[in-house]
Parts: structure tokens; sequence; C-alpha cells
């Protein structure tokens, strides 16, 4: 081992392995079996975060906290998932029905101009904002210390869930945690020092504006308000309390400052509370937030501290030690985990740096999406604006669908049911939207949302005219039987759900008089636009009818309700409606450069290059095109693909963690890894969170889908209807050897694979609950039958 190496080692083994002394949170439950699973795991850095997309994260699924480790002054960013801005919210143009009926005419005819005018004008409602999700606030920490910090580091431990600062100052060394707990509802800051009354710190609460503070009693202050755009817009009632619980030296409180000198320890505990109704957010909850405030805090106080911890970590391992990853590329964890994305920016490959990625996207999932939680947004629940971009709203048309792609796949079922639940709550305003806007039975959501549950259309054509959110939403409740068998969340959840959308489709398709099938519209491709036939100068539209998204979208919800329709025993007349449309429903076609084609004409593209690659829906995460069912449209999907990219397609995030799961379903494993790394060569910050640009958290989750989905596939069934376990099927070279323990496939299998030189050695496939599957490696496959909790070893042969 090289000195470089070993002097690293000691330094990491220092922050994660700290002394009892020097560290509360020390426990038998965080030690990892291996130094280098302590590696694995854990973010690192050697200075403190310069801005807020440099901190580190913390979460409970409710409350949110970004840690900076500052030294003398140190601040930590506070969220709590609920308080918003708003009303008043959009609320659509009743009766616009008439004017889709002749949007509808005038596409048919060719005048693409004035069907976006009338749309435009007579659809969709204003668009009003801001009205965002908001910071909570910040807990400024100002300590009294005199001298150069030496042997500083700060770390994410991903295993455990804590973040850790420590240096030493005038020979002593100080330690600062962090942790969000989602048992005791609190985040919990520990401060210690390797010597006796060394903490001398002042305390307050802050927020850009909405605000007041003050202290109760000697040692707890507190801050409340109600969130708000300008004075407008009033939202969500909020409180957050501090309570300092200091191990000797003096405590003050005065006008909102806890001021403490000369202790030796420090437990600080952040509660918050909102007056936010998830069931109804119209009619606010009439609870006292002091009094819930208070208690939460007594509550959490009064635990023995080696027992808030045990709580926190356990719970949180019993969800994150279910997956274990290694793909190898251990010498490269000798180097800070900003420098080490530096490298990979400069063209270095980190597999280790990969395995990191995958695993920080679960914790974030974890940590942002607990059940009785709202689901994650588009920023997780880390957000440190008042107006954040896009207000980090439900982004439906993909970013709040991407949010949970790795949900079931790296067994997180659990953290699926937030957005199950959400989904849900839009249920009567969309069949609300449904009725006014467009005389449909079911529900609808368009592009977007929020916790005010409103789906009507809003803004510009381009991205408001698209009634498909509610739709794509229903498979994931589909996708969830898939992965857990589960036949009472089919019949009482999922079926309804899926019904009330076919519903709603099943009146807004319409017959193309040119080809006789049923087609939606007039609508847009995502975001997308083209110029019109017979168009002049730079005038572009949107909305067109027959999009291929739209089809595919229509495509598998009307297959998941028969499906799921065929399992309950159920056959009526609304299935057979069903059975009669999705047969005459019109599907993408191939253009004549023999790409498959985003609109239902050929028209010339805008911008060739576009972030949205939604004609490849029923690729990924759809299942209607595959390799085995649909050989005919793999060309027609790569030639798409590869124009985006050599038109400067992938350029945010999200847009590159989608293509990688592209390639991957593709069995390209040489793309798949290439644009895994440009993932994090250029839409990754230092602290591993990604860029739109600006921060936007469905990138991470979608970075992590797309590893699963390069080692483990499962959405093909064979000619028995048995679910085929693809086993390495994007295996890159740089992934030479390597393991994964704990991933989920559809069927209710869980897999554990090994692999060495680029091949196989052993797989392990278990069955939670029975079942038949057919196992492929290659070209080798063999059909498995197993009882509910029987498991099957297999070598390379798959003998």
């Amino acid at each position: 081992m090289n000195k470089k190496l070993s002097k690293a080692i000691l330094l990491l083994l220092g922050l994660v392995f700290m002394p009892i002394q020097e560290s509360y949170s020390q426990t038998k439950s965080d030690t990892p079996t291996n130094i280098q699973d302590a590696f694995e795991n854990t973010l690192w850095y050697t200075a403190p975060a310069k801005e807020w997309i440099e901190a580190l994260p913390v979460g409970n699924g409710r409350l949110g906290a970004m840690v900076y480790g500052g030294v003398i002054n140190e601040k930590i960013q506070l969220n709590e998932e609920s308080v918003w801005a708003g009303p008043p919210i959009p609320t659509g143009k009743p009766g616009a029905w008439t004017s889709i009926e002749e949007a509808r005419k005038l596409i048919f005819n060719g005048q693409y101009t004035e069907a976006n005018t009338l749309v435009q004008d007579n659809v969709l409602d204003r668009r009003i904002a801001p009205r965002s999700y908001q910071t909570l606030g910040e807990l400024n920490l100002n300590f009294k210390i005199e001298g150069e910090a030496k042997n500083y580091k700060r770390a994410l431990n991903l295993d455990n869930a804590i973040t850790k600062t420590s240096f030493t100052v005038n020979g002593i060394t100080y330690v600062r945690e962090v942790f969000s707990t989602p048992i005791d509802q609190v985040i919990v800051v520990l401060l210690t020092a390797d010597k006796p009354n060394a903490i001398s710190v002042d305390l307050n609460l802050d927020r850009p504006a909405d605000f007041e503070v003050a202290s109760i009693g000697k040692n707890k202050i507190k801050m409340w308000g109600q969130a708000s755009h300008k004075g407008k817009h009033l939202g969500v009632k909020y409180e957050t309390q501090l309570m300092a619980v200091p191990k000797g030296g003096k405590l003050t409180s005065v006008d909102g400052v806890i001021s403490i000198e000369n202790a030796t320890s420090v437990k600080l505990l952040i509660s918050a509370a909102t007056d936010y109704n998830r069931e109804d957010p119209f009619s606010p909850l009439k609870h006292n937030l002091s009094k819930e405030c208070t208690s939460d805090l007594n509550a959490a106080n009064k635990k023995q501290l080696k027992k808030l911890i045990e709580a926190h970590t356990n719970e949180y391992q019993r969800l994150f030690r279910r997956v274990s990853i290694n793909l190898g590329n251990f010498t490269a964890h000798e180097l800070p985990t900003d420098e080490r994305l530096e490298a990979v920016k400069n063209g270095a490959d980190d597999a280790g740096l990969l395995a990191l990625y995958f695993q920080y996207g679960r914790y974030l999932l974890i940590s942002s999406s607990r059940e009785g939680s709202l689901p994650a947004n588009l920023q997780g629940i880390w957000n440190n604006h008042l107006n954040a971009p896009w207000n980090s709203d439900y982004h439906t048309n993909i970013n709040m669908q991407m949010n949970y792609w790795p949900a079931e796949v790296t067994n997180l079922s659990e953290c699926h049911e937030p957005f199950f639940s959400f989904i849900e709550s839009l249920v009567p305003s969309g069949q609300k939207t449904a009725k006014e806007i467009y005389n449909n039975d079911g529900f609808v959501v368009h592009h977007t949302t929020d916790v005010w549950h409103w789906t009507v259309p809003i803004g510009r054509v381009g991205y408001g005219m698209w009634p498909m959110g509610g739709a794509w939403a229903t498979s994931h409740f589909m996708e969830h039987y898939n992965y857990t068998g589960d036949k009472m969340f089919l019949a009482e959840r999922a079926y309804p759900i899926i019904k009330e959308s076919s519903k709603f489709l099943l009146d807004w398709l319409t017959t193309d008089p040119r080809s006789g099938k049923l087609v939606s519209g007039p609508s847009t491709s995502p975001e997308n636009k083209f110029f019109p036939p017979n168009g002049t100068g730079d005038s572009y539209v949107n909305l067109g009818m027959g999009n291929a998204m739209d089809q595919e979208i229509v495509w598998e919800n009307f297959t998941n309700l028969l499906e799921a329709a065929e399992v309950l025993g159920i056959n009526d007349e609304f299935t057979a409606k069903v059975t009669v449309a999705l047969e005459n429903l019109a599907l993408p076609k191939i253009g004549s450069d023999g790409r498959l084609m985003e609109w239902s004409e050929e028209f010339k593209e805008v911008d060739p290059g576009h972030r949205h690659l939604s004609h490849l829906y029923g690729l990924y995460p759809g299942k209607q095109f595959n390799k085995k069912d649909t050989p005919y449209i793999i060309d027609a999907i790569y030639r798409s693909i590869n124009h985006r990219l050599a038109n400067g397609g992938g350029h945010t995030g999200w847009s590159r963690a989608w293509i990688i799961n592209f390639y991957a379903r593709l069995g390209d494993a040489d793309k798949s890894y290439e644009n895994l790394k440009a993932l994090l060569q250029k839409s990754t910050s230092t602290n591993l969170f990604d860029f739109h640009p600006p921060f936007q958290i469905d990138g991470n989750f979608g970075g992590t889908a797309g590893i699963a989905e390069m080692l483990l596939q499962s959405h093909i069934k064979d000619a028995n209807g048995n679910v085929i376990l693809d086993l390495l099927p994007a295996l890159p070279k740089e992934w030479a050897s390597g393991s994964i323990k704990g991933l989920i496939s559809r069927g209710g299998f869980e897999v554990d694979l090994e692999w060495e030189n680029g091949t196989l050695k052993t797989a392990t496939i278990a069955s939670k609950g029975g079942g038949n599957c057919n196992v492929q490696f290659g070209e080798i496959s063999i059909d498995l039958a197993l009882a509910a909790g029987e498991k099957r070893i297999l070598n390379n042969k798959l003998k």
C-alpha cells in the first residue's frame, strides 16, 4: 500500500471511526465490516462547503437539513416538507372542450398555427407564480474559536445517515454530527470536544422573510410565520423550535439567541410543525404548532442519547442495508469525493465513485420519501429558496416519475408509498378538471401540480397542453404490483386509479380521419416544438394529434388495465371497451430517415437536440418496445437517440439519466457507461447532487435506476407469461469484476449477482412469494419454479 493511500486511510478512518469520547454517534451498528465498506459508503471532503450546493444533506422524509461544515461560523439550512406558499391556484377554463374540438379539426386540416393559438387563448389558464416550496430557515452556530483549523474533514456516512465534521484547533479536536431521525421526528446536532469546557457558541434561527423569533425559557428558541411571496399568496403556517442541552458550562437565552459558554458537549434538537392538511389543503389543521414542536423536543430529549441514535440508525439501516454494491476500483478511495469527481470530469474512470453514486441515490430517496411523508419534489426535500426554480413542485411530465424509478428495483418499495398517496389525492381534482375542461369521465393531470392538488392545464401550450401526467403516474401503481405481487394493493388501489385514468382516455381519444385509428390530442410532445407545414419564417408550433408519447402512454395504460383485470378476474363492459380501443389505437411510426417519429407527421424540428426524448417512452420506462417483442423498431430507436445526442441532447442531468436507461434497455453497455460517466462529468455537483442546472434531484434517482438497469432487467415476459430475469444485460468492461446484492425483479425475486472478468460467476435468486421465472445470461437461459422463501444459486452456466 503506497504512502499516500495509507495516509488517506488514516485520515478517513479518523472520521468514520472516531473514538467514543470524541463522537456521540459511534455505535456497534455503525461499524462497517471492513475498511472498503467504510470508504464505499462515505462522501468526504477536506474543506467546508462554500455554497449551498456543496453542503451535505440529511433527512427523515419530512425534516431535511443541509450541513455546511463551517469551523467558526457553521450554517445548517433547514426544511420541512410542507412549507409552501399559496394559494391562489389555477382553476381552469370550464367549457374549453368546444375549443378543443375545433382545434382538432384545424390540425386534421393542416392548420397547426391556428390550432395552437385557439388552444392557448381558450383552454389554458394562466400560470400563477411564484408559489413555491420554501426553506424553513437556517440554524446559525457562531463558535468562539481562535486559531487555525488543522486536520479538517467533513463527511456523510451513507451507512448511518449521519454527517460528521472534525478538525483540530490549538490541540483541541472538535467533532460535530448531524442527523434527522425518522423515529423521533427531530433533527439532532451533537457538538463534542476532546477536552472539557472547550465549546462556546451562540445559536440563532433565521429566515429570508416572513418570520418572528423569540426565546422560550432558558434553553429554547422558536421561529414562526406564514409562507408567502412578497406578502401575497399566503400559504402554510409553520413553527420550528431549537432546544440546547449542554454538558457543563453556562447557558443563557435572550431575544432569540442561545449562548453557551465553556461546555464540554452540547446536544441540539430541532423540531418543526405546520398547519398543512394533506387530506384537504384548503382546510388548515387547527392544532397548536408550539405544543407539537415542544412535545417532539421533550420526547426526544427524555430519550437516552444512545437510544436516540440507535433508533435512528436501526430504522435507516433497515432500508439502506438491503442492497450492497461493489463495482471495483478500491484504490480511488484515497481521494476525497470532490477530487475523485474532478478526476472523472478530466476523463478518469472510477467505478467506486459510481457505486457510491448508486448508493447515494438510494440514500436520498430514503431521506426524502418515507411512509407518511409527502413525495420527493423537484429538489427532494432540500431547498434554500423562497422562490425555488420551477417552484420545486411536482412536474408530472417526467420529473416526479423519475424520482421513483429506483424505488422498487433497489429494494425501497416502502419509499414509493408517498407517491401513491399523493397521486390518489389528486383524483377528486382530476375528476373535476376532466368534466369541466374536457366534458370527459375519469381523472386527468397535466404537466405539473403541487401540494394544493390542482390539475388544470396552465401556462403555454408548449408545456401545459399535455393531459397525460395522471396516466403516466398510474403506471407506477401497476409496477408496484409487478414487483411485489400484492393483490390487495392491486385490487384496492392500483386497479381503481388505473381505471379512472382509462375512463378519461377512452373519452379523450378521437378518430383520426386520415388513418381511421384512435389518437390523442391536441397535445404537445412535452416541451418540444416543430415548424408547421407551410409555415413562414421562424414561427413554430407545439400541438399535434397522435404524438408518439401520448399513444405510448395510452397503450401502457390500457395494457395495464387489462392485465390487472385478468389477475383480478374482472371481465365486464368496461374491459371490453378498453380492449376494442387498444386494438384500434394508432401506434408510433418510423420516418423516412429511419428514426422513430415524435409526431404523427414528419415535421422539421426546431430543436433537434431537445432535452426530452418523449417519443421513446415505450422503451423506458414503458415496456411496449423491446428486442424480443418489437425487434423491428429497435433500429429506429437507436437512430432517434443518436440523432438527439449528435445535436446536443442530454444536456440536463435528468435527460442524461434517461439516456442511460435507454441504452441499458437496448443492451448497449458501452453507451450506457459513456452516458453514466457524462452524467457525473457534466451534471453533478461536488456533493453529488444532480444539476439540471440548477439543482434538480431527478437526475440522481434516474442515474441510480440506470445502474440497476445495467445489471438486472425484468420487464419482458417469456411465451408462458413468466418474467425473464436478464442478468448483467449491459455490463461495461470498466466493471470487469464486482457484485451486487439485494436487487428486486418483477415477479418478486431478490437477486444477488457476482461477476468476474466480465462474465457471471454466481447468481442467487430468491422468491419472496413463490413463482416461476426464466433466468437469462447472454444466450443461456433456465426456467425456475420457486416456492415462497426458496433460494437457488446458479453458476455462470446457470446450472
